[in-house]
């Protein structure tokens, strides 16, 4: 029987293309939450409160990992737009919306 073996990855990509339903999607997602955690952090003393702060506790700073955690625990989702929204001109058939709580967590 083949094991599985380790990456280098954490979360593994087997846990985060779960989560999604498509390659393409996991990368849109991540990187526009990455971009999200960046601008927050970029932020941070200007009293711009309009952008979600991270999600999770991460070990790595770095906003893909915070944001492939965040995936990985279904904090970060998607949603498809719909296509009849489409069809009359109300939205972006290329898009992929990342749906983030407005909550900010007790600790921040």
């Amino acid at each position: 029987m083949a094991q599985a073996s380790s990456t280098l990855m954490d979360p593994p990509i087997e846990d985060l293309l779960d989560k999604v339903d498509s390659k393409f999607t996991l990368v849109a997602l991540s990187s526009r939450r990455a971009r999200q955690i960046n601008s927050y952090y970029n932020s941070l003393g200007e009293g711009i409160g309009v952008i979600v702060p991270p999600q999770v506790s991460s070990v790595s700073g770095k906003p893909l990992s915070i944001a492939f955690e965040e995936i990985a625990e279904g904090k970060a989702t998607y949603t498809r737009p719909d296509p009849d929204a489409v069809a009359e001109g109300e939205g972006d058939p290329g898009a992929v919306v990342a749906d983030m709580s407005a909550e900010v967590p007790a600790d921040a």
